[in-house]
């Protein structure tokens, strides 16, 4: 699997600016890519104002996200603030090529901003199955709960888009190798550069890494788009060999 990872800066709470934004890098993605990831709320930054930013389920940005992915024939995953009955969700979108959505709501909120007083939490992991892949797409401040990313249904991909200031990045770089390894899957952590209106500084470090915790895309620290290519039967073939997953304590998500 072709991945473009999308690291970008982001314009404070403006969707229409930041759609703008990324139709530019939209337009360089190399032919054949098959997924395109975007960081954690990549139309706001990490706002704790959704009241003034946040979209619905048909608003301009799904509809967006679902032009795009059919455009480009590859599948597109990103979260934005979202108002669905009431509440405010940071809700990841994964956007299959034909425009086909599944959803996956933020379960872990981060309580030092905040987070918790203003988004819901999701209640569901989701395990997206595209192009013959099992992929789980969480958000953020989930890469610091092992227990829930736990591989329990054998996804070969975990991915997790963000908002990571450069304060903690060393712990981001640590816990995803960690979650890689004790998955034994790719894991792939996607994360933002730039300023935000907070004035907090993100740094990037987006990256991917295999099962044993390799660097297939070691951290970047640039305003970029990045590809890498995934090799299931190498990964199935390291599973067979070092069947680690056979061992693993059973955890059921509600």
């Amino acid at each position: 699997m072709k991945i473009a990872i999308v690291q970008s800066e982001s314009i404070w709470e403006n969707p229409s600016a930041n759609r703008t934004l990324f139709d530019e890098k939209f337009n360089t993605i190399l032919p054949e890519t098959d997924l395109i990831v975007l960081p954690e709320m990549f139309t706001t930054g990490f706002t704790m104002q959704p009241q003034f930013c946040a979209e619905s389920m048909d608003g301009p940005t799904v509809v967006w996200m679902q032009s795009w992915a059919k455009k480009l024939h590859a599948a597109l995953i990103g979260s934005i603030a979202v108002e669905d009955n009431g509440h405010f969700y940071n809700r990841l979108f994964f956007v299959h090529p034909d425009g086909k959505l599944e959803i996956y709501n933020k379960r872990h909120r981060f309580t030092l901003a905040g987070e918790h007083q203003v988004y819901t939490a999701g209640k569901e992991r989701l395990i997206v199955t595209y192009k013959g892949w099992k992929i789980c797409p969480l958000i953020c401040y989930d890469l610091r709960f092992p227990a829930y990313s736990r591989n329990t249904e054998n996804y070969d991909i975990l991915l997790y888009v963000a908002n990571w200031p450069q304060p903690r990045i060393q712990a981001w770089d640590l816990l995803l190798r960690a979650r890689a390894v004790e998955n034994m899957c790719y894991t792939l952590g996607v994360n933002r550069v730039g300023q935000d209106g907070n004035n907090h500084c993100y740094v990037g470090h987006s990256q991917a890494i295999d099962c044993f915790g390799n660097y297939s895309l070691a951290p970047q620290q640039n305003d970029a788009i990045y590809y890498v290519e995934l090799n299931k039967k190498t990964l199935e073939e390291n599973r067979k060999k070092f069947p680690f997953l056979e061992d693993r304590d059973t955890i059921h998500w509600d």
